[in-house]
């Protein structure tokens, strides 16, 4: 169906087809041309500003181009007339492939199953002599080696806030770019307006090499224009089509993430799709047992540097996540004082595999028959990417913060990682611990099967880290993983929150519905509710009610989206729901507790 032409040029029809009617037609499509190309050529910003890294008197400001520059700044104060100029990285590892939705532009490039490389800088520049609570203008500016320069509208920043002085927190988590994470984002911005912060546990996209879903898939879901009000993610129920954009959030509040296992890309490959290698992580003690073996021909001078880049990209590694955000110098697990709160942030999180059994099935509990017999093909079941294992690195970093100044004088403790310690979502089972690999044969020795099993009694956060965190304080430990909302108390009252249903969910399984558990296996693996010994609390607003009109612990859905809200000023912690089958209805404030013990 052809739109029609506006009146002035529909005006055109009416003219006598003389040649000056011909000349000036040319002009102006040549004219109309022109402007086209000029704007194509203008130089775009690939994401407004973000925020990062707070002090009490600075903070950072980041934002990403698709060329270098000669000069990235950041204009600020009341009249934007002071200024800092950036540092200019260029990130290492992002890529596109013929599964990425981008332009055809750029999709000529790809052949077959081999991802392109695709060229991306990262500016950040330190606004420094802030004052706490003091809320001042800024924007950034991109020069091009041209000449031609580009700037971002104006927004605010502000400093690290002030103990005392009341916050308003988004929780979230494993946005993907799934259909309703626009449509929440937005909902925040609508129902709460400007946050202070954004904690978010993790899986902030699918395939972390993959540019597109950082910046600008063409669905309209990618990460940061979600997150920046920019998005234009179409949700279409009932036959009723509505465009959501996001919220205009971290341009004005410091975002501080944890690593999940979307944050995590395996091994490194030119010939296969970024897909392939997302999933096929391999454990670094049997990428090194291989190094030991071609060590001569790989790194014929035993140089330390190429046997780590050998390494990484035999085994797995997060690059680009910490290139994006380089928090606190690409530390993978931080704690940070933001006002009232000390955030302890962990990285928790292990490859996600099928629980299939399938033959063909490279999984949670076996290898595919085809590998039996290649081990450099096996995927070593759903093994832990960093050790939370007491008397790991990892471990005793957190028993030293935990008995930190920082840490025992907050008013509001919270541990945030990925991975859930108590959930009635599928991603609890099976137990968080190291796969016990157990190899069957035969009597000739010909292998039968390669399955693995997961202790329960070995969980490392049930054993080792949550005891830790009862023990110091702690008033609240926030997670994701599961893709649903729910909650728990601790007998001691300590709460627990998964608040991830914000794109789509993967189920809660509870009643009647069940977890798929391996038929025959020896380990104790729960098909129904929550496998560490807690019992959902039902929210205290207004819970959803199930089938036989009871009130339901957990909210799991597909249209219905949930978002959570810390108030440091009221000590509570609010969650909302939308119900995106219902554009013009109200965000329902569903639960609220006190985050105390």
């Amino acid at each position: 169906m052809l739109t029609p032409l506006p009146d002035k040029l529909e005006n055109l029809r009416d003219l006598p087809r003389t040649p000056w009617f011909f000349a000036v037609l040319i002009l102006i499509i040549f004219l109309l041309g022109f402007m086209m190309q000029s704007y194509l050529n203008e130089p775009q910003l690939l994401t407004d500003p973000f925020l990062q890294i707070p002090t009490a008197n600075s903070v950072r400001v980041v934002w990403f181009t698709e060329f270098a520059g000669t000069r990235n700044t950041v204009d600020y104060g009341e009249n934007l007339n002071e200024i800092t100029a950036a540092n200019t990285t260029k990130l290492s590892r992002t890529r596109e492939d013929k599964d990425s939705h981008i332009s055809d532009e750029i999709k000529q490039s790809i052949i077959d199953s081999n991802p392109i490389v695709r060229d991306i800088w990262r500016h950040e520049a330190e606004v420094p002599n802030l004052k706490p609570g003091v809320r001042i203008p800024y924007r950034v500016t991109s020069e091009r080696e041209d000449g031609a320069s580009v700037s971002s509208k104006v927004f605010t920043l502000s400093p690290t806030p002030a103990a005392g002085m009341p916050l308003k927190i988004l929780l979230t988590s494993d946005h993907q770019l799934m259909p309703m994470t626009a449509a929440n984002l937005q909902k925040v911005a609508e129902t709460i307006g400007r946050v202070d912060a954004v904690f978010m546990a993790g899986n902030l996209i699918n395939i972390p090499d993959r540019a597109s879903e950082w910046f600008d898939d063409y669905r309209g879901r990618a990460f940061f224009p979600a997150m920046q009000g920019r998005a234009f993610s179409e949700l279409d129920k009932n036959g009723i089509k509505t465009v959501y954009s996001g919220g205009e959030l971290i341009q004005h509040a410091p975002l501080f993430p944890a690593i999940g296992n979307h944050e995590i890309m395996g091994r490194f490959a030119t010939n296969s799709t970024l897909g392939d290698q997302f999933n096929d992580p391999f454990p670094r003690a049997a990428a090194d047992k291989i190094y030991a073996q071609r060590a001569a021909f790989v790194n014929p001078n035993n140089e330390p540097s190429v046997r780590e880049i050998w390494r990484k990209n035999n085994s797995f590694n997060s690059d680009t996540y910490e290139e994006i955000f380089n928090f606190y110098g690409r530390k993978k697990y931080y704690a940070v004082t933001f006002g009232d709160v000390r955030l302890v942030t962990l990285y928790v999180t292990n490859i996600w595999r099928t629980p299939n059994l399938d033959p063909a099935a490279r999984g949670r509990y076996r290898e595919r028959n085809e590998d039996f017999n290649n081990p450099e093909k096996w995927g070593y079941g759903q093994h832990i990417f960093e050790p939370i294992v007491k008397g790991s690195a990892q471990y005793t970093w957190l028993q030293q913060e935990l008995k930190s100044a920082e840490f025992q004088q907050a008013k509001y403790k919270i541990v945030m990682f990925h991975h859930p310690p108590h959930s009635l979502g599928d991603n609890i089972v099976p137990a968080y611990t190291d796969p016990v690999q157990i190899v069957d044969r035969a009597e000739n020795g010909e292998i039968k099967m390669v399955r693995y099993e997961y202790p329960k009694q070995q969980d490392y956060l049930i054993r080792d880290v949550v005891p830790l965190l009862e023990t110091a304080g702690v008033q609240l430990v926030f997670y994701g993983h599961s893709h649903l909302w729910n909650r728990f108390v601790s007998s001691s009252g300590m709460h627990f929150l998964e608040t991830s249903n914000v794109g789509n969910s993967y189920g809660a399984f509870a009643g009647e519905k069940r977890r798929f558990v391996p038929p025959g296996y020896r380990e104790d693996y729960s098909a129904i509710g929550d496998p560490n010994g807690l019992e959902p609390v039902v929210p205290t607003v207004a819970p959803l009610l199930g089938e036989d009109g009871r009130p339901l612990p957990y909210i799991e859905s597909n249209d219905i989206t949930a978002f959570t809200i810390f108030d440091t000023g009221k000590g509570t912690v609010s969650s909302y729901y939308f119900d995106t089958r219902k554009p013009e209805s109200e965000v329902v404030k569903f639960d609220e507790f006190k985050c105390e013990r």
